[in-house]
């Protein structure tokens, strides 16, 4: 049986000198065959003058791209064809300057940051490994230094003796020097601006509703970047959920805070920093979204992540440091560890995305801390705690909102009014009865609860079949759905 076109087959009808780059892309990749004399399905067309190509092939593939092939002749049902076989090359194949690769079925020409980091590895090298200079171990950052040391003893990972070592002895032993000069991976986990070397080298954090409501960058050493972006997250843009175990106060993100923290960690291990593009954490009501550029090795695809596999990480001088310091492990257990928190702790179960160089991971919210989280009134997420009396006076008049007597309001001076939990649904059914065209921000103003509340509420009557929004996000408008409940009509 003839073998489809793959990684390693190719098939022509006849024999182009372009074929070169062919040729030189299963070279750089995993080696090849191509049949020429071939159709796409496999089915032998014969070529003309075969035995004369014998000759001219291996003789141009010597003299452009400077290595050696095989190539054999074949005969079937009176045609005959060529097999030309290439091997895999340690080191860069050029046609005339240009680096192709072969991926999967396909030809690819090497750009840019690609190219870069084919060369590299071809030596056996990473991006995280080439050297820097200009820069000296006193320009690093003492805090940075510290808090490694911190974590490296409470790990264990690092003799005490080694740990009061000055700090080139340190780096030294991190495997972070090359020569005379220290590594990329010694620039990011331990300069205080590490962007003056890498572009892009932070993190930026997003709160969303329907659009961008508030942001905050993360800047400075690899450590204090992880430090300073979970104390944003836990404090500024997730809100816990408050619960109670006789007189002990319980406070529960949407997700294990070791979950979150190993996500933020295989977010900045395997971060291609090449891309010059910073790790970007958006925020929503409903979910948290963490997304960084990054690639997987190059037989690998989503499924091989969730399943237990090898350690390969993209930049193992990073990974080693953060390793040592106890942050990580080297088993390849991240997903299945942040998978394993997240069901332990009844979480629903986060997901994972990759599209060529660009990686996500995604917690959900369970609906159970939203409708809780909903129903409190102070919003630890977007740091909004309450409004002046006027303010709210001021925006319920402007919105057309006539105050139903059913729920009589008094405005206290600093907090907005409230309706109890249980008429939550009622009162939004009323409100848009009266005013059709009212905004989530205004009922949760009116309501005294998040807009998070007042969307989780809606959603709710949305699956119920009793309510639709008609129209443009401009111009719309809420349309009620009449139904009999308990004899009465809302």
């Amino acid at each position: 049986m003839t073998p489809e076109e793959s990684q390693n087959v190719e098939y022509k009808q006849s024999w182009r000198d372009e074929y070169l780059k062919w040729i030189c892309g299963f070279a750089n990749a995993q080696g090849g065959t191509i049949f020429i004399g071939m159709n796409d399905d496999g089915s032998v067309c014969g070529v003309a003058n075969a035995k004369r190509l014998m000759e001219d092939i291996p003789n141009k593939v010597r003299d452009v791209l400077g290595i050696v092939i095989d190539v054999n002749l074949h005969e079937q049902d009176g045609l005959q064809y060529l097999e030309i076989v290439t091997g895999a090359y340690p080191y860069p194949v050029s046609y005339k300057g240009e680096y192709h690769y072969r991926s999967g079925s396909t030809k690819q020409e090497l750009k840019g940051a690609a190219l870069d980091r084919f060369i590299l590895r071809k030596q056996g090298k990473t991006w995280d490994g080439v050297p820097v200079p200009f820069v000296k171990v006193g320009d690093l950052d003492d805090a940075s230094f510290a808090l490694f040391r911190r974590y490296a003893k409470h790990s264990g990972r690092m003799e005490e003796a080694d740990l009061m070592d000055d700090n080139a002895t340190l780096l030294y032993r991190l495997r972070l020097v090359e020569g005379d000069y220290l590594k990329r991976a010694a620039v990011l986990t331990f300069h205080p601006d590490p962007e003056r070397f890498v572009t892009g080298a932070y993190i930026k954090i997003g709160f969303f509703r329907d659009d961008l409501i508030y942001q905050d960058e993360v800047h400075g050493s690899l450590f204090q970047q992880v430090k300073q972006t979970m104390d944003l997250l836990t404090t500024k843009y997730l809100k816990a959920l408050i619960s109670y175990e006789g007189i002990q106060r319980i406070e529960s993100l949407p997700m294990p805070r070791e979950a979150l923290r190993e996500a933020l960690l295989n977010s900045i291990v395997h971060k291609a920093y090449e891309s010059l593009t910073p790790i970007q954490i958006a925020v929503y009501d409903d979910k948290l979204e963490i997304f960084n550029c990054g690639y997987l090795p190059d037989d690998w695809t989503i499924d091989n992540l969730l399943v237990s596999h090898r350690s390969r990480p993209y930049n193992p001088d990073i990974a080693h440091t953060f390793f040592r310091a106890g942050e990580i492990e080297t088993w390849g257990r991240g997903i299945e560890r942040i998978i394993g928190g997240c069901k332990a702790a009844g979480c629903p179960v986060p997901t994972f995305r990759y599209s060529t160089g660009e990686m996500w991971s995604v917690f959900h919210f369970s609906e159970e801390y939203q409708e809780g989280v909903g129903g409190q009134v102070s919003d630890q997420a977007d740091g909004q705690k309450g409004s002046q009396a006027t303010d709210l006076a001021q925006k319920i008049t402007n919105s057309g909102i006539t105050v139903p007597d059913a729920d009589p309001v008094t405005v206290p001076d600093t907090v907005p009014v409230t309706v109890s939990k249980e008429n939550v649904k009622d009162s939004i059914i009323r409100m848009i009865r009266r005013t059709p065209n009212i905004r989530k921000s205004d009922l949760a103003a009116y309501l005294g609860i998040t807009v998070r509340g007042v969307k989780y509420h809606i959603e709710k009557l949305r699956k119920d079949g009793r309510l639709i929004w008609e129209g443009n996000s401009r111009n719309g408008h809420w349309t009620l759905i009449e139904k009999k409940r308990n004899n009465n009509n809302l």
